[in-house]
């Protein structure tokens, strides 16, 4: 995990959420990514990691190819990911 994600992944480990899926996603553009079976709270992570502006908010509305939110740092081709507020009911949410 790259240096400017890894403080939330190590957060997201530390709480004991269950992490999904690691390893390299759904494209050959990425490199590693962490999937956590939690809603992340993008807007409050942001503002409370502070993430530059190459720390994208990733989110996928579409249903065929896998709803999910998260962060993508778009210079080490990394992402932590969360699943899509729309599951939210029963799941941890981290702010």
């Amino acid at each position: 995990m790259c240096e400017h994600l890894a403080a939330l992944d190590n957060e997201l480990k530390g709480k004991g959420i269950k992490e999904t899926f690691r390893g390299q996603s759904w494209s050959d553009n990425t490199r590693e990514w962490v999937y956590y079976d939690c809603v992340l709270a993008v807007d409050e992570l942001r503002q409370r990691y502070s993430f530059p502006d190459f720390i994208e908010t990733h989110i996928n509305d579409d249903a065929k190819s896998g709803m999910e939110s998260g962060f993508y740092c778009s210079r080490c081709k990394d992402g932590v990911i969360g699943i899509h507020p729309i599951f939210a009911k029963g799941k941890v949410r981290i702010e």
